[in-house]
């Protein structure tokens, strides 16, 4: 453990706070790692823990949480059922109706739960390390919570027009007014009906892990278009492994999740995901290299 902390905490903080990690399945998730690198460098003595919890259990676990708590992360099944249970959600998080992290904040025994959707930054954060500046029109596949943030990422990357492929297009119909409130046109559309690869520079797969896509690209879009696949337990996915053998950028989840994590931590110490770190560069670094991902964030031999 570094020294303690040479930066003021809210006076409401714990020394040694506690966090968590919620969903289901949850015995995956690098969460507790990438929290442990930052608190070390940081120089908090905070816990940070995996709990499984479902949509049914979600509301009880945060009601009894207690004043050692600091906050909380959210996974799959939790991040569009949270939000009954908050008092706040940033701009984000109400636009794509998604919460991925709840900041809990004590006065005496009140408590104060805002939550913050850090997943889109995180999207755009990892793409841009990995030389993604700027794209005009973006092919996202799945329609959940994950697609959402991927859509409002595009348009923070300058896309003008977005695609949403999905099995069910009637199920994903709200992504629609979602992409036209962040001033994106977007078509949702089956899996096997006509696509225009030429315009696309972008590919989102926001399928959950081992879900097989339906879909081929050629060699020359895979080399062309860079690739992020939310997936990344195993890695590569198929999608993974086939852009690597056109020799095109692919990018894991686990940058998405190192780039949205360091967020987290922001809100964690600061309770602002807009205020810098101490020392920020060698919390991102320290983060980075828990998981083997270069600055890039591509994979690297440990």
């Amino acid at each position: 453990m570094s020294a303690p902390a040479s930066f003021p905490l809210p006076p409401s903080v714990s020394v040694a706070a506690k966090l968590a990690v919620l969903g289901k399945p949850i015995e995956h998730s690098k969460s507790p790692l990438l929290h442990a690198a930052a608190y070390d460098v940081l120089g908090l003595p905070w816990s940070y823990e995996r709990h499984e919890v479902d949509e049914a259990g979600l509301a009880a676990f945060v009601k009894s949480r207690d004043t050692t708590w600091r906050g909380l992360s959210l996974t799959m099944p939790l991040k569009q059922t949270i939000q009954p249970h908050l008092d706040r959600v940033d701009r984000i998080g109400e636009l794509t109706g998604s919460v991925n992290t709840v900041l809990l904040e004590w006065g005496g025994d009140t408590v104060s739960r805002s939550g913050f959707n850090t997943d889109v930054p995180g999207i755009v954060r990892a793409l841009r390390a990995a030389g993604v500046d700027r794209v005009r029109h973006a092919h996202v596949l799945g329609g959940g919570a994950t697609a959402a943030s991927a859509i409002v990422a595009a348009s923070e990357l300058g896309a003008e027009s977005v695609l949403v492929s999905v099995r069910a297009p009637e199920r994903a119909a709200g992504l629609v007014p979602l992409a036209a409130s962040v001033g994106l046109t977007a078509t949702v559309a089956g899996f096997d009906e006509p696509r225009d690869d030429d315009a696309t520079e972008l590919l989102v797969s926001a399928l959950p892990g081992g879900v097989e896509v339906p879909l081929a690209f050629d060699a020359a879009f895979r080399e062309r278009v860079p690739l992020l696949d939310v997936a990344y337990e195993p890695w590569p996915t198929a999608l993974g492994a086939a852009w690597a053998d056109a020799g095109g950028v692919a990018l894991s989840g686990l940058a998405m999740l190192v780039h949205q994590a360091l967020l987290q931590v922001r809100i964690f110490v600061a309770g602002d995901p807009f205020r810098p770190l101490p020392d920020e560069e060698s919390v991102l670094a320290a983060m980075l290299a828990a998981v083997a991902l270069g600055a890039d964030g591509t994979p690297v031999s440990k």
